[in-house]
């Protein structure tokens, strides 16, 4: 079988190394080399079991902690989240690179901590992304962001199974935001179908909220 060769980066980011120190390394002959017919360097796998004692598993883990609430009264609700992520990676033995929060609704997507978390993500900078609950990452979609983050080798670990009993209620303002939005371009911006519209649907989710604590 033909030995896996790996791109110079590729090696950086298991052995966990700077592409500087990598070719440091080649020109001091601690990393052994091989040129395609292109003339491009590629480095055997066997490289990343000799340094890494044949572990490459044992590799520092990197960890990015993203928590969210929706409002800035929860931010008691968002220290908690940091706390218990940075305890699981602790006892996971995990490098936390980063903690990463935004106060802002799961629908939004320019949120300022989640886009610094693509930049992670597309630089390669981190290896598991840990969050309490899907819905802190994203409301709608979360397939395909974990789909996304995997072509980037990077995994979602989610630690809490079920989401929270008091969830209930940012998802029905998320659901009041949405219903917004849509009617919104359905009859204009200030129509009084608009109005008539979300006053129904709220009344709707009022008694629905009604009927379940019945």
């Amino acid at each position: 079988m033909l030995e896996r060769l790996l791109k110079p980066r590729e090696f950086c980011e298991i052995v966990g190394i700077s592409y500087g120190t990598f070719k440091r390394w080649v020109s001091q002959g601690r990393v052994s080399v091989v040129r395609t017919p292109s003339g491009r360097m590629r480095v055997p796998y066997s490289e990343v079991e000799r340094i890494l004692g044949g572990r490459p598993e044992a590799r520092e883990v990197r960890a990015v902690v993203y928590a969210r609430v929706s409002s800035s009264d929860q931010r008691s609700d968002l220290e908690r989240q940091v706390q218990y992520l940075t305890q699981y990676c602790s006892a996971k033995g995990y490098r936390v690179v980063d903690v990463l929060t935004d106060i802002a609704s799961g629908l939004k997507t320019d949120r300022r901590g989640l886009l610094k978390l693509f930049n992670y993500v597309v630089s390669r900078q981190v290896d598991v992304v840990v969050v309490t609950y899907r819905d802190r990452l994203t409301l709608f979609g979360f397939e395909y962001l974990e789909y996304f983050f995997k072509q980037y080798g990077v995994r979602i670990e989610v630690i809490y199974g079920d989401e929270p009993k008091d969830a209930h209620r940012e998802l029905v303002e998320d659901l009041i935001e949405i219903a917004t939005s849509f009617a919104g371009r359905l009859y204009g911006l200030r129509s009084h179908k608009k109005k008539r519209f979300l006053e129904e649907f709220k009344k709707l989710l009022e008694e629905v909220e009604k009927g379940e604590s019945s």
